[in-house]
């Protein structure tokens, strides 16, 4: 059974950094790209970044670009997401995703976490 679960959410200050981590477990890891989204209430869930099976290869939505940074550790089956300069817009749930391959599209993903909150507020 695939299962993905996410860590590292947190309330932090703008300004603040965090890191999210994504561990896969029920598939072989390195054959999977791994992306990140995010949601909240009043928008529908959002492409943020995307790592290919070796990590050569990275998108990310304009807004972050340049403030976040996907890696991936396949000894370890984990998905990062290192969050710097966070701005009360990066407000929402983020869930990391598995797919064939690296897209910034929901629809290339074929199983999902359960999400971790990321509050950014003063």
């Amino acid at each position: 059974q695939v299962q993905l679960t996410e860590s590292g959410g947190g309330l932090v200050e703008p300004g603040a950094s965090l890191t999210l981590s994504c561990v896969l477990s029920g598939r072989p890891f390195r054959s999977y790209a791994v992306g990140w989204f995010r949601q909240t209430p009043e928008k529908e869930r959002e492409f943020v970044a995307t790592i290919s099976w070796s990590g050569g290869t990275t998108y990310y939505r304009d807004s972050v670009e340049g403030r976040f940074t996907i890696s991936r550790d396949n000894v370890k089956n984990t998905v990062y997401l290192q969050m710097n300069s966070l701005k009360s817009e990066d407000t929402a749930i983020y869930y990391c995703a598995t797919g064939k391959g690296v897209t910034t599209q929901k629809a290339g993903y074929d199983h999902w976490g359960q999400g971790t909150q990321v509050t950014v507020s003063s």
